[in-house]
């Protein structure tokens, strides 16, 4: 049997869904995601408010990871995680940061530059007050990015929480938080034949948005 590994460099699709001019562009990005998300959501996508987050380490090393878009308005995009994660000691070490929309089934991809920063606790708790218990109960389980000796240590973490918040409210752990990351950059990917893919860019200049395109 052919390992699928050894045709990698083979595999490719082309890209003939359609296309993205000018023309198209809303007036400022936020608007623009909204319209290609609904277009997402509608598609049937699984879970299209999937994001991948990038950030740095003090050092400059970059790591990468799937997160889940709960939020954005005017202001930008919002998510919860714990603060004490790799991701959130990053980003209290350097808050410029990086999202991906990876919207293969349309042929198309929204890329977010910017910079996050927390969102104040009250927003935190109404968020987590709306969680599935099991993933407020989960919360306090795991410390999220620290080693655990097993899966079985996990599920003793998470049996003794269970037991804790018996017949009351879960509250927010105190190391559990939001993100609100304000684009300077949005760019929108549509994927084109041979290739020429669309790239059209939103960039914040002296307070007010501007785009261009940019080759493929």
């Amino acid at each position: 049997m052919t390992d699928p590994l050894d045709t990698v460099a083979a595999a490719r699709a082309e890209y003939t869904r359609g296309g993205l001019v000018e023309g198209d562009l809303l007036g400022d990005p936020v608007a623009m995601f909204r319209r290609w998300y609904d277009e997402a959501h509608a598609a049937g996508l699984h879970e299209p408010n999937a994001m991948v987050v990038a950030t740095t380490d003090s050092e400059g090393r970059p790591s990468a990871r799937l997160v889940l878009l709960k939020g954005v308005s005017d202001e930008g995009f919002v998510f919860y995680t714990n603060t004490a994660s790799r991701k959130g000691v990053e980003l209290a070490a350097n808050a410029s940061c990086a999202l991906l929309f990876p919207w293969h089934p349309l042929e198309r991809q929204v890329r977010v530059d910017g910079v996050a920063e927390l969102l104040p606790q009250d927003a935190v708790d109404a968020y987590f007050a709306q969680r599935p218990r099991e993933s407020q109960i989960g919360a306090w389980a795991s410390h999220q990015s620290r080693p655990v000796a097993s899966r079985d240590e996990l599920a003793r973490e998470y049996a003794a929480h269970e037991g804790r918040f018996v017949g009351a409210d879960v509250p927010t752990p105190e190391e559990w938080g939001g993100y609100l990351v304000r684009p300077d950059a949005v760019e929108f990917w549509q994927g084109r034949p041979g290739r020429m893919h669309d790239r059209l860019v939103y960039r914040r200049e002296r307070g007010a948005w501007r785009t261009q395109r940019l080759a493929p």
